[in-house]
């Protein structure tokens, strides 16, 4: 058996995501799934998560102003194994059968370890270093260079991942032809995933919402693993980092403000919370005057339109308890990020119109 993706994590975010796209892709594809962890309590996953009968994704939510209330059953993982236990197997998949690597190992996944400095491999090692010195693996077995596509929400990961992975190769006075084997021959592609997974189904399959979405930049030498409605080859990720950064999260960050002004009862979450008739009003006048006509001399006016009534959607989803206490953790910060970016970034393209309720929020909140 043959798995032409090698997947670096084990989430439900993953199970609900990319193994489920290629699981009903154009072909489907075969997964080897590896646990980068080490943690012993997920080996009941491994072995559900490669069973033959797959795992079931229950698709629940509101699309297209209907509800959606389904379950998918996922096939395409066939093997999973465990990088701290299983090295040699590990390798040998990269090496042999990988045309494509896969990796949400979390922002933490890319720091940097005290490990990386070691001439072999380590479990301990950094996600970047772990790379690297499978990357030289396949290198040194003649293997033709493959395709990776990170998958953490870092900007421009693919850029990122490839930097740390030859910094890897710099500290390890790596020849020049391995170096040039990772840096120019293998293809680095930067995407965007955007899907709500709210809740595990054990012991592996999870709930998710129905919107779903996989951005991939285009890149010379890139072709997709599969087709799938739900992955979409893009010539600049910032178009959607733009949508998805000052309409759902820059919504996300305005209700917090609403919510804090209210009290910050503990327990409430977003589709309640919206359904309040002031709630509602408030935010859809920010969106209407504020966060519109911006978007409209950016000259994105009807793709933000048709972006927000999505997001409207994905906000009063019935089936989805999102809490406003964690959205709110480091609001300061998310402040800055999506309202005062967004302000600045119409300014720039010449907007002259007011921000007076987003500007309030500011005010109240966006101290850096």
């Amino acid at each position: 058996m043959k798995t032409p993706v090698i997947q670096f994590g084990t989430s439900r975010f993953l199970q609900a995501h990319a193994d489920l796209f290629l699981s009903e892709g154009t072909p489907a594809v075969a997964i080897t799934v590896v646990q980068t962890s080490g943690d012993p309590a997920r080996a009941g996953r491994l072995t559900a998560l490669a069973a033959s009968e797959g795992y079931p994704v229950r698709i629940r939510g509101r699309q297209d102003g209907r509800v959606v209330d389904e379950e998918r059953r996922v096939t395409s993982v066939r093997r999973c194994l465990s990088m701290t236990d299983q090295y040699e197997d590990v390798q040998r998949v990269f090496v042999e059968e990988a045309d494509y690597v896969l990796s949400n190992t979390g922002d933490s996944g890319y720091e940097s370890k005290p490990e990386d400095k070691l001439a072999a491999f380590s479990p301990a090692m950094s996600f970047p270093a772990k790379l690297y010195h499978l990357l030289a693996a396949r290198h040194a077995g003649g293997g033709r260079p493959l395709t990776i596509l990170p998958m953490e929400l870092i900007a421009d990961n693919g850029k990122v991942l490839r930097g740390l992975v030859l910094a890897i190769a710099a500290a390890n006075n790596a020849p020049a032809g391995l170096v040039r084997y990772i840096g120019e021959e293998t293809t680095w592609a930067s995407s965007l995933v955007d899907r709500i997974v709210s809740a595990p189904i054990e012991p592996a399959g999870a709930v998710a919402e129905p919107y779903a979405l996989w951005a991939i930049e285009r890149t010379p030498g890139l072709v997709v693993p599969s087709a799938h409605p739900a992955i979409r080859l893009v010539d600049d990720l910032r178009e959607i980092e733009t949508l998805k950064l000052h309409i759902l999260n820059l919504g996300h960050t305005a209700l917090v403000d609403m919510w804090t002004r209210r009290g910050a009862p503990a327990q409430a979450i977003v589709r309640e919370f919206i359904a309040v008739p002031e709630v509602e009003a408030e935010l859809g006048d920010i969106y209407r005057s504020e966060v519109l006509p911006a978007f409209g001399a950016l000259g994105r006016g009807d793709e933000a339109a048709a972006y927000l009534a999505t997001t409207l959607e994905r906000f009063a989803n019935p089936f989805l308890d999102h809490k406003l206490s964690d959205i709110a953790q480091s609001h300061a910060q998310k402040v800055q990020r999506r309202i005062v970016a967004f302000i600045e970034l119409a300014r720039a393209a010449g907007y002259e119109g007011d921000f007076p309720k987003l500007a309030a929020i500011v005010g109240r909140g966006g101290a850096a």
